[in-house]
Parts: C-alpha cells; sequence; structure tokens
C-alpha cells in the first residue's frame, strides 16, 4: 500500500557515537523524503561528531573515529537538513525515544531554531510493538519477507523502515493510511519534552515525570522549591528538556508577577 500523503514525509536513521543524547553525536544520517506527488529524495550525510566513537557503538555500525574525521560537522550541514525536513511529517524506526531527541540536541547545539515537536511523527517501532513485539530486521523480513541484510547502516535502516511502514498499512485493516493518524498511533505518552522528563495532564497542565516531585505539576514544584529550576539548568539533561523547563519557567515568573 502506497502512503496517503498530503505533506511530504521523511524518514530517517541515524548511527551515533553512542546512546546519551546528552553528550553523544550523529556520524552518520540518512533522509528519504516521499512527496505527496510520489516523486522521491534521498540525502546522506557522513559527520565528524568531534569527540571519539566509543568501540561499543562502532561494534554495531562499524564506523571508527578514523573514518569520520575529515568528514564536516553537524553545524555545517544543520541548515541545510533543517531546510529538507521543513513542512514534512517525519517517520522512522524508534525515533521517538532515540533518533528525534538526538537530533534535536545536535540542532540546537548548532543553534539552529527548528523545533521538531512541531512534526508529525510516525514510529513504525511503536507500530510494530504494539502490533507483533520484535526488531526491525524481524519487522522487514515479518512484513517485507525479505532478509534485512544491510543491518545498523542509517541508509539501509531508512530505506527499510520505508518498506516496513507500507507494510503495515498493508497487513492491518484498521491502520488508517493517513499521516495524523499514524502519528497519534506512535504515541506512548504526551511527553512535553522528548526524554520524557516533562508530560502533559488531561488539562494540558505541564507535571514533573521524574524524581522526588515526580506527578506534581510543574508550576507547584517551582513554587515548592526555587531553586529546582537552576538545579535542571546546572544538570546532565538534555537541551530540549532544558529548553521546555525554560519557556515554562519564564511563563511561571510572568503569572508570579502579574
Amino acid at each position: 500500500m502506497e502512503l496517503s500523503l498530503k505533506k511530504p514525509i521523511v524518514f530517517f536513521d541515524l548511527e551515533t557515537t553512542g546512546l546519551n543524547t546528552s553528550v553523544d553525536r550523529i556520524i552518520d544520517i540518512s533522509l528519504l523524503k516521499i512527496n505527496p506527488n510520489g516523486s522521491e529524495e534521498i540525502k546522506s550525510y557522513r559527520l565528524n561528531p568531534e569527540i571519539p566513537i566509543s568501540p561499543e557503538a562502532t561494534a554495531i555500525h562499524g564506523i571508527t573515529t578514523n573514518d569520520v574525521e575529515t568528514c564536516p560537522i553537524f553545524k555545517h550541514v544543520a541548515k541545510e537538513l533543517a531546510r529538507f525536513i521543513e513542512g514534512c511529517d517525519l517517520a522512522g524506526y524508534n525515533i521517538l525515544k532515540f533518533d528525534v531527541p538526538m537530533l534535536a540536541e545536535e540542532f540546537l547545539r548548532a543553534g539552529v531554531d527548528i523545533d521538531l515537536k512541531k512534526h508529525r511523527l510516525i514510529d513504525a517501532q511503536v507500530i510494530f510493538m504494539k502490533k507483533e513485539q520484535r526488531t526491525l530486521s524481524a519487522a522487514y523480513k515479518f512484513y517485507c519477507n525479505k532478509e534485512h541484510v544491510g543491518a545498523h547502516t542509517a541508509l539501509d535502516d531508512t530505506l527499510a523502515t520505508y518498506e516496513v511502514l507500507k507494510g503495515q498499512l498493508d497487513r492491518y485493516e484498521d491502520l488508517e493510511n493517513n499521516m495524523e493518524k499514524l502519528s497519534e498511533y506512535s504515541t506512548f505518552a504526551d511527553n512535553a519534552d522528548f526524554a520524557g522528563r516533562l508530560i502533559y495532564n488531561a488539562e494540558g497542565n505541564l507535571i514533573v515525570n521524574f524524581g522526588k516531585y515526580k506527578g506534581l505539576l510543574l508550576y507547584q514544584v517551582f513554587r515548592k522549591d526555587p531553586s529546582y529550576y537552576n538545579w535542571v539548568q546546572n544538570g546532565d539533561f538534555p537541551l530540549y528538556t532544558k529548553k521546555i523547563f525554560t519557556e515554562a519557567y519564564i511563563k511561571f515568573k510572568s503569572s508570579e508577577q502579574a
């Protein structure tokens, strides 16, 4: 089944120096844009992360620190990437927990003002986990009846995910071929930030989702513990999480002074 698109959708996959979105960096990114008229565009970048690639990461994707030392850094391609995905839905495999948070951190470090939360996000892994509970290679075999021989290369994973999503639409009659519905189905929780440190309650208010204040309204925590905001800003939290805290804190201080 071909995708029913009202706007372009970009499938993408990352390879990185490690799994910590706060400190690790992107070393390989591939993007496949599907336009509503069916035309396709592909972009791939090999990047110098400016930090060593962990042996554990190299063991997975095969990319070493020496392989990327002459490549451009993310900052040099950030604006081009932002333009490529502007106005598009975003899709991939495990992008909600990893790829989107990692990409958001890189954009913030590069000083590029793009809010990935404004894009509809479709995660084929979430659909797969809700339907079958497997991995990308198993999903590719299950939905496409093919062996995923290029696993853990960004381009092959990106292309495989595109085929998997189309296969999922073919298999499940209750899965609507609508990007807004697929985005809703791909989401487990209403996170305010990608890391899930803050979530929205039914009334749309921010709730702390970790630590000793878990479950409390954020504005109540700000009022109860005036040092909390500074603790978050000085802590080892993703930049995007700190950004959301800052926006909330500014609104809180304005309301207190009103």
